[in-house]
């Protein structure tokens, strides 16, 4: 038996222009909703009140998921902000829309 799985590699900030936390995880929704309810108390994502899910995108290999999120935890500032602002210029909470939906 084969199951697909996603891999997902997100942003999250804090407000438009904020301070910005890049992870992966096996399971959006409920990672999303882990850092809304701020479970961690010793965490970055804790610390900076950082749960807006602003960009994320999936792969089915965990492995091209680790190295992409490397990757984009070693970009500077600027090319994250133009990551987000590609898709989501607003810079709205993609997690409302998974609750929506």
């Amino acid at each position: 038996m084969n199951k697909e799985h996603n891999y997902y590699v997100y942003i999250l900030s804090n407000k438009k222009n904020g301070v910005l936390y890049t992870g992966v995880t096996n399971n959006l929704f409920l990672r999303g909703f882990q850092h809304k309810l701020k479970t961690n108390t010793n965490s970055f994502t804790y610390k900076y009140n950082i749960d807006k899910l602003v960009y994320f995108d999936y792969s089915s290999d965990i492995n091209t998921a680790i190295i992409r999120e490397k990757k984009i935890k070693k970009w500077n500032r600027s090319w994250k902000i133009k990551l987000i602002e590609k898709n989501n210029p607003d810079w709205k909470d993609l997690f409302d829309d998974m609750i929506i939906d």
